[in-house]
This record gives structure tokens, sequence and C-alpha cells, in this order.
């Protein structure tokens, strides 16, 4: 007579919306790297939008995951912060105001959405620990 195996067979995770959530942040990502020209890759405003397409896959990843215990928040007042700086780099190149404002806006930017971005990583890494 056999017996029934302890460890029950574990079945797969259904992943559909995050799949899709992150094909369509690839697209996104796709779109912006086929359609703008070898020069607008030296421009400050495209490591901010590449950023902040980051930050968004990230925050999106946040929200698709069930296996997360305690929820996790993205600092709000940094990633405000960093869509200000983003909008205003933005508008300093619309209006060819001082291009040093331009550089410093859009490095503001990329940095409030690194540092959110990591923090949101360790807050996932001390989570995992537990």
């Amino acid at each position: 007579m056999s017996e029934p195996t302890s460890n029950p067979v574990a079945l797969p995770k259904p992943r559909g919306w995050a799949l899709v959530a992150a094909g369509l942040l690839l697209l996104a990502l796709a779109l912006v790297v086929l359609y703008t020209g070898r020069g607008a890759f030296l421009s400050p405003l495209a490591l901010v939008v590449v950023a902040a397409i980051g930050l968004a896959a990230l925050l999106l990843q946040l929200r698709l995951r069930r296996d997360i215990e305690k929820k996790i928040r993205a600092p709000l007042w940094l990633n405000v912060l960093g869509l200000l700086f983003a909008i205003g780099a933005v508008f300093a190149d619309l209006l060819h105001l001082n291009a040093n404002f331009m550089l410093v806006a859009a490095l503001c930017a990329v940095v409030c959405f690194a540092v959110s971005g990591v923090r949101v990583m360790r807050s996932l890494r001390r989570q995992q620990k537990r």
C-alpha cells in the first residue's frame, strides 16, 4: 500500500496582470527608444523619462504583488518633488531658459526617483528577510 506524499505539489501562481503590466512598460520604453533621435539621448530629459518609467515599473510591481504581507508605500513627497523637478526641466527646455537650470532640474528629478526606488527596494528586502 502506498502512502500519500507529505509535500503537496505547489501550483504556479497566476501572473496575468503582472505580465501585462510589464509588457506595457516595456512597450513604453521601446517607444521612447525607437522614436527618439540619436542626439536626444544626450539630453538630460531622456534620462528623466527613462528614470520615470523605471520608477513606474517598480510602483506597479508593488501594486500587483500579492505575496507582500505589509503594505509598502513609496514616499509620496519624494515622488511629487521628482515630478515637479521633471516638469521644471521640461519647461526649461521648451522655453529655452538657462541650460544649467534644465540640467540641475533633470538631475534632481532623477535623484528623487532613484532615492524613492531605493527606499522601496530596501523595504521589500527587509520584509523578505522576516
